[in-house]
């Protein structure tokens, strides 16, 4: 009985974890959606603070996008890697195909702002081979 009371502490436990994880996930899935649409209103509020006061508008944030970022604004797959929690922040990596075959990991970084996960940043790291 008792390692059953455990192992129900601990599934109780990672509920607000896989809740979180859900969310996030629906959040870069919702920005990457948007994009492929060209939708930069919608994709534009995905993001936190810090990017909505560095890009200042939808239309200077797709412009970053369209030129910097095309396997993000354009992915042929997008498969979630590993998520990981550090002092209340999040860091999800995403594995992205580009039209071109060529295989990238985003590095989301997402913030909790007033109980919405927002996206803070996103750094693109080339793989070593396909499906890395």
């Amino acid at each position: 009985m008792k390692i059953l009371s455990s192992v129900f502490a601990l599934a109780l436990m990672a509920m607000p974890l896989q809740a979180q994880e859900d969310e996030i996930k629906s959040v870069i899935t919702g920005q990457i959606q948007s994009f492929m649409k060209d939708d930069f209103q919608t994709a534009f509020s995905y993001a936190a603070p810090n990017i909505k006061q560095i890009f200042q508008t939808p239309e200077r944030f797709a412009q970053m996008v369209v030129n910097g970022y095309p396997m993000v604004h354009r992915p042929a797959e997008v498969t979630f890697q590993e998520l990981v929690e550090t002092d209340g922040a999040y860091t999800q990596d995403v594995l992205l195909r580009d039209v071109k075959g060529l295989y990238y990991v985003a590095r989301y970084t997402l913030v909790n702002v007033a109980g919405d996960w927002q996206i803070s940043g996103v750094s693109i790291l080339q793989t070593a081979g396909v499906g890395a």
